[in-house]
């Protein structure tokens, strides 16, 4: 069993209350993966001010270090992949290959970053007389980075990598289901030769992010999870710091009648129950037209009956188990909603019996209707509606039809109507005759609407080191 703890000022510690909270395997919650820190605000506190002392001297710190540490990091990440992949297997939930998948991700990210401390530039203008006129690009200063269990190492070097790359200070509160692979990732960056004072870990609830997020003297707050706790930590930052926020969605994905059912199908029960329905991109919501729709809906309910759901480390798993009691009770509560709503239960439904842990199999809905809360909110589970459209018009108004805009997708051998949903689609990222989910190391990741703050993309591109950089303006005359 480990024993967690917090990183302030160079030092492993306990919350400074002697508060812990145990995290177990949802697979089987007998088996108790660790202890760990519950901290508390004054841990915050002290996390806050350890790395403000150390913010000049990493700032100062040459690009070309900056980037050999993450190098480093990554290199330790891979070292060590097999140990990960089993640890996070157990600690949240996943498939091996699904594991596999998010481990192997993350060095790679680390590497991408490192090139971004080696790109940071600055721009000239055109100025009368012999003057000259620079910008200069500077770290932000302390980063708070609040980050969500569903992909434990994968997002939190997607903040972590480029605020350090930046030269900015971090204090980093991963989310508390998955405190270990939080730890993991900081163990990586020390392994890799970063100064213990630069990043600061506070492990713990909701209460140490939010402690995070109100700390005045935290420059930047970076968060992906919830649009309820989104709203919460952008209300807290307020006007004069930064945020970028990337939050829920509920995503479609439109077939229109000259697609391969197959084909659709396929990549729909891909999006929809891969990592058992808990990715803000997963797809929740089927808009098919009439032509295509009982044929896609059978396909599709005969994919995810053949799925087999069970322990994550067990071969032919195709499911893992949810990440919580509390991720189970909510699809529970939102498969019973969709029954009193009126919605047809076409498969699954239910918890399933899969060992001492949270299973459900994959659900599928038919009869789905705008005014749903099975097709209007964000359940996080295996949990699919189908909608059924008149053509392409009313397929593009019923996708746009929600307080959300992260991820939307459409199948069809059209061009001309697939870019026509690309430009139409209220859509931060649009995938034509691709899952909802996955996307591109080197390509900027962000929603619209109730789904992001919509300030600066995340994962890659010229916005996403904005970000984390504070740009000063130069006028330079050659003498007094």
């Amino acid at each position: 069993m480990i024993e967690g703890l917090n990183l302030i000022d160079g030092q492993w510690v306990p919350s400074s209350s002697g508060a812990t909270f145990e995290r177990r395997n949802p697979a089987d919650h007998d088996d108790v993966i660790g202890v760990f820190p519950d901290s508390t605000e004054a841990d915050v506190d002290a996390a806050v001010s350890a790395v403000s002392k150390a913010a000049p001297q990493w700032a100062a710190t040459p690009p070309e270090r900056r980037a050999a540490i993450l190098e480093a990091a990554a290199a330790h990440l891979e070292a060590r992949a097999g140990d990960l992949v089993d640890e996070l297997v157990r600690e949240e939930g996943k498939t091996r290959t699904e594991a596999t998948m998010e481990v192997g991700r993350t060095p790679m990210n680390l590497r991408f970053y490192a090139g971004e401390a080696l790109r940071t530039t600055g721009s000239t203008y055109p100025t009368p007389g012999e003057g000259l006129v620079i910008t200069l690009r500077e770290p932000v200063g302390i980063v708070g980075a609040i980050t969500p269990w569903n992909f434990p190492l994968n997002i939190p070097s997607r903040k972590l990598g480029p605020a350090l790359a930046a030269g900015n200070v971090v204090v980093f509160k991963p989310s508390e289901l998955t405190p270990l692979m939080g730890q993991r990732l900081v163990e990586a960056l020390l392994a890799g030769g970063l100064p213990a004072g630069a990043l600061a870990l506070v492990q713990g609830s909701g209460r140490a992010g939010g402690a995070v997020a109100a700390d005045e003297r935290v420059d930047a707050v970076t968060f992906t999870g919830s649009t309820q706790v989104g709203r919460a930590i952008h209300a807290a930052v307020g006007p004069s710091r930064r945020s970028q926020l990337e939050m829920g969605g509920k995503n479609p994905v439109v077939v229109l009648g000259d697609a391969d059912v197959d084909k659709a199908a396929a990549l729909i029960v891909k999006g929809a129950f891969g990592l058992s329905g808990q990715a803000c991109t997963g797809t929740s919501r089927v808009i098919a037209v009439d032509e295509i729709h009982d044929r896609l809906l059978d396909r599709v309910v005969e994919l995810a009956e053949g799925i087999t759901v069970g322990p994550g480390a067990e071969p032919g798993v195709g499911m893992g188990a949810l990440a919580s009691k509390a991720q189970l009770a909510k699809f529970l509560e939102y498969v019973q909603i969709g029954r009193d709503e009126g919605a047809e239960l076409v498969c699954g439904g239910a918890s399933l019996d899969r060992g001492n842990g949270y299973f459900a199999a994959p659900t599928v809905f038919a009869g789905g209707s705008p005014d749903m809360r099975v097709v209007t909110d964000e359940v996080f589970g295996p949990l699919l509606v189908f909608l059924r459209a008149s053509g392409f018009d009313d397929a593009v108004a019923l996708a746009n039809d929600t307080e959300f805009g992260l991820s939307a997708g459409i199948v069809t051998n059209d061009v001309t109507k697939a870019l026509a949903f690309a430009g139409r689609s209220e859509s931060g990222l649009v995938k034509i005759n691709q899952p909802t989910t996955g996307m591109s190391m080197n390509a900027p990741f962000g929603g619209y609407k109730a789904s992001s703050t919509q300030t600066h993309k995340e994962q890659a591109g010229d916005s996403m080191m904005q970000f984390y950089q504070a740009e000063k303006t130069v006028y330079l005359s050659p003498s007094a």
